[in-house]
């Protein structure tokens, strides 16, 4: 009994530890390289990107590196990221360049909590983090400018889901099956000494 009781606990050491590894932050690292920024925001001329970071993920963080330029006579503080659900319903709008009143290139890096400011939010059921690269004010036809290079870093909370057991679950099921197999070997020996008796 005592073998057994220590099996218990260490089981239930292991999946406290893996449940707690589960709830911690993850990253999502976006390469900014290429996108555009040629008009209004939902204007369908934009680079649009979608990353799946699990239904209802929580995005809490972002930091970003990056170089960006405007073309003439587009500004710097027009060139904006809006990143939110796949709905549109909520969301964050980036301007790596604010109060930027001039075209040509710079290089921004910054890194904000969204909960400590209050704008941290969730991606709906589809589990979609939606990215649209835009221009705050349509200059002329075409790009208005472009990111050159540089990382965006999304910190986000995954959700549980009932799909797919998480790690924690699926150690209190084995500790569970080896207690019950125990239990049963142990059973099946008293059995046999009672049986042979």
């Amino acid at each position: 009994m005592n073998k057994i009781i220590r099996h218990a606990l260490a089981a239930t050491a292991l999946a406290t530890m893996l449940s707690s590894v589960s709830a911690t932050a993850a990253t999502l690292v976006v390469d900014v390289a290429g996108a555009n920024s040629s008009s209004d925001l939902e204007s369908g001329n934009n680079s649009v990107y979608s990353y799946n970071i699990g239904s209802g993920s929580r995005i809490t963080g972002i930091a970003y590196n990056v170089t960006l330029t405007a073309y003439e006579p587009s500004w710097l503080s027009e060139m904006a990221l809006s990143f939110g659900p796949s709905d549109i319903s909520a969301g964050v709008t980036l301007t790596p360049g604010y109060q930027i009143w001039e075209s040509g290139t710079g290089t921004y890096a910054e890194s904000v909590s969204l909960e400590d400011i209050g704008f941290d939010f969730a991606v709906g059921a589809d589990g979609l983090l939606r990215l649209e690269y835009f221009e705050e004010y349509d200059d002329f036809a075409g790009i208005d400018g472009v990111w050159n290079s540089g990382t965006i870093t999304f910190t986000y909370t995954p959700t549980e889901t009932g799909a797919v057991p998480e790690p924690a679950t699926w150690a209190m099921m084995l500790a569970g099956f080896g207690l019950i197999g125990a239990g049963m070997r142990r059973r099946t020996s008293v059995k046999a000494a009672v049986t042979y008796a």
